[in-house]
């Protein structure tokens, strides 16, 4: 069964984000999701040909993570947009964080140091499932970083794509357009 696309046109008129910015970014997205499509088609039809042995097949292989990783980094980054307003410190999520930071102003911050280093990729807020801890995590590609086990509770787009048509060179104004938005409920629901 193919994945499908999600709809994030509610996002459109969000502040400090561009329609311009959003539908192009959703159109990159999709093109994750089509590609991740492609990709699985190929690799199961080279598994029944039995081609698996094949530098192709081999790539391919590869290459999927770098799609899927894609589409669904894509899909938490824009599920956890759309609200209003700072985390709430005595939310559940502001609890968690404030006890692993030492505050949630604290956390903000390396979050929002992460985001501005320089280069592309993401920034993810992780809960580590068998220790349970949280840590920030810059992720460089979408199939390189990304820590084994762990959640994404809240990501962060710092790919260029991500702002520079609104922004330009300016990342820290990107950034504080995307903390005046986070849906922080999105956030805390994939904490367990």
């Amino acid at each position: 069964m193919p994945y499908v696309a999600k709809d994030f046109g509610k996002l459109v008129g969000m502040d400090g984000f561009s329609e311009t910015l959003l539908k192009n970014h959703f159109t990159l997205y999709q093109g994750y999701v089509a590609n991740t499509n492609k990709l699985s088609d190929l690799l199961g039809g080279m598994l029944a040909e039995g081609k698996t042995a094949t530098p192709e097949y081999a790539e391919l292989k590869r290459r999927f993570g770098w799609e899927w990783n894609g589409m669904r980094l894509h899909e938490f980054y824009f599920e956890n947009l759309g609200g209003k307003g700072p985390l709430d410190p005595a939310s559940r999520l502001g609890k968690a964080v404030a006890a692993e930071f030492g505050g949630v102003e604290k956390w903000e911050a390396d979050f929002r140091a992460a985001g501005a280093m320089r280069g592309i990729g993401w920034v993810v807020l992780y809960q580590d499932k068998l220790g349970g801890r949280l840590f920030n995590q810059w992720v460089n590609e979408h199939d390189v970083g990304n820590p084994a086990g762990a959640v994404p509770l809240l990501v962060m787009d710092v790919f260029e794509h991500a702002f520079m048509v609104d922004y330009g060179l300016k990342r820290a104004d990107y950034i504080a357009a995307f903390f005046r938005n986070v849906n922080w409920k999105a956030a805390e629901a994939r904490l367990s």
